[in-house]
């Protein structure tokens, strides 16, 4: 099912069947959109204002929004299919000029996905305004009604500490999870799968409301080399590209197989070595990178699959990763690699459907959009698309509610002390992004 939303749409009550959207039916507004260069904007993310900010920023490069010039909500298995005919729907009838033509130039929009689409719905959002930044070049892009030519953007309000903080447990406090472990563990020894990823949450209550921008910015400064993401209070910093597809290329970046950094670099080197001939963690990696090359193959007239993971170092743990590249054949839009390549291993488990029976079994709490696809989309498909992982959801109705996410693969040889111990030290970037030292 899908709900058009937006101030510029004349039914934004009226939901039809993905059966049903095409360009010709499909209520969308008729945009026109401006995309300007414009001087060196600063920090990106001191550009956005505390109501609804959308974000997908690294290293200082990418895309902030604000407002809202249309909304698509979508549910139901073909979620991802009914907001790529949304969004084709919407830019067809776009008006646009765009003096930069760069990716991520001329209509964009953010998007974000529920892990099930069976249990809950995803969000397709374009912002009124936009500002990108990419190889030294920036600009700003309008989207609305009428559009004008706007080459100047202001630094916005000072962001707002959430104050002290109190943690309870989520669905399942973690001795309790770690007994799902061993079930799980139990279940693979005895052939029902070969991996399941298994996930915890841990809910926090801040003293003030929260302003995303807050977490954004600590998140950014800290884990600048992960994907730092907002879109419809779903906030966090993904390490993980789920896929990139970018004038006929495509990317992907695997992880899978973590361990805890200790903070001492000579000790760090040491379990880095310990982690790359790590037998239960490159079994779970190559379970991970085989579910996205063979999604991907189908796609492809070529693609490069690494022999063997390299390891990623962040702040808090350290990752196997492989980067996995292709050749597409046919110009498909990144939404319907989105909707090839999720769920992969990483965040789900072998075979799919084997492992998505154990997390519903073993989980007891309901995802939503924690390690569903987040990114974004252009004009002519092309687009990134993220894992959110890092992540935390915040309750629109009590912005003091917010919950964290942290999982696990885990696999015959898996220990659930050691996941427990895992799950903490993800949960370490969403904790530091709500803290105030």
């Amino acid at each position: 099912m899908l709900t058009p939303r937006g101030r510029h749409s004349q039914y934004s009550d009226q939901t039809m069947s993905t059966t049903a959207i095409r360009d010709d039916v499909v209520d969308v507004p008729r945009l026109v959109v401006r995309t300007a260069a414009i001087d060196d904007p600063g920090d990106l993310l001191q550009l956005l204002p505390a109501d609804a900010p959308l974000s997908w920023v690294r290293r200082q490069e990418g895309l902030v929004g604000w407002g809202t010039a249309a909304r698509f909500d979508v549910s139901g298995p073909d979620q991802v299919h009914a907001a790529h005919q949304a969004w084709t729907a919407l830019v067809s009838h776009a008006v646009v000029r765009d003096e930069v033509g760069l990716p991520g130039t001329g209509p964009v929009a953010f998007g974000s996905f529920a892990f099930d689409p069976s249990l809950d719905d995803g969000v397709l959002v374009v912002p009124e305004v936009l500002v990108g930044r990419r190889g030294g070049k920036a600009w700003l892009t309008t989207i609305g009604p009428t559009a004008t030519r706007r080459t100047t953007v202001t630094v916005a309000s000072p962001l707002r500490s959430p104050g002290p903080l109190t943690y309870r447990c989520g669905a399942l406090d973690p001795d309790a999870w770690a007994a799902k472990v061993a079930e799980a563990v139990a279940a693979i020894r005895a052939g029902r799968a070969d991996k399941v990823v298994l996930a915890r949450d841990v809910v926090a209550r801040t003293t003030e409301p929260l302003d995303v921008r807050w977490a954004l910015d600590r998140l950014a400064r800290r884990y600048d080399s992960c994907w730092t993401f907002a879109v419809a209070d779903l906030v966090g910093a993904t390490p993980e590209l789920l896929v990139r597809a970018e004038r006929g290329l495509v990317t992907s970046r695997v992880l899978a197989g973590t361990i805890r950094r200790t903070g001492d670099d000579e000790a760090d080197l040491a379990r880095a070595g310990v982690l790359a001939h790590s037998s239960k963690d490159l079994e779970e990696h190559e379970y991970a990178v085989q579910s996205v090359a063979e999604a991907l193959g189908p796609y492809c007239t070529s693609t490069n699959v690494p022999d063997v993971p390299f390891v990623l170092p962040l702040p808090n743990v350290l990752h196997l990763a492989s980067d996995i590249t292709g050749v597409l054949a046919d110009h498909m839009g990144s939404l319907g690699l989105v909707a090839a390549l999720h769920p992969s291993a990483a965040v789900c488990g072998t075979p799919a459907p084997a492992a998505d029976c154990l997390i519903r079994e073993l989980e007891q709490m309901d995802r939503g959009r924690y390690a569903g696809p987040v990114g974004w989309t252009g004009a002519d498909g092309d687009g990134e698309w993220g894992i959110a992982l890092r992540c935390a959801q915040v309750d629109p109705d009590d912005r003091h509610n917010v919950r964290l996410f942290a999982g696990c693969g885990v696999v015959a040889a898996s220990d659930p002390a050691a996941e427990v111990a895992e799950s903490n030290a993800k949960l370490e970037p969403m904790q530091y992004a709500l803290g105030s030292d």
